[in-house]
């Protein structure tokens, strides 16, 4: 199943501390990316390894750890990627 492949390769490229992986695609049944086979994922993941990096580096990295998934198993990706100390903000 493609959303345990993403689960996969996030958990391996970032030991992150929480990661949720929501998978739409059924809601977009009948979309031109849909019909290829690709689905419709939103992702919200805190690692370390975001901390102090761009939400575009954030994205850039994220990207190249699901590799050519991104080329047809993935269409739309939404990405909420949070370093520790922003996971916790706000939290008493």
């Amino acid at each position: 199943m493609t959303s345990e492949l993403i689960r996969q390769l996030l958990n391996d490229a970032f030991k992150p501390e929480l990661l949720e992986i929501i998978d739409n695609s059924a809601a977009h049944a009948g979309h031109a990316g849909a019909r290829s086979g690709g689905g419709h994922y939103h992702v919200t993941i805190v690692a370390e390894a975001f901390e102090g990096r761009s939400l575009v580096q954030r994205h850039q990295l994220i990207y190249n750890a699901l590799g050519d998934m991104m080329k047809q198993q993935i269409h739309a990706l939404g990405i909420n990627a949070l370093s520790p100390s922003e996971e916790n903000k706000g939290r008493f």
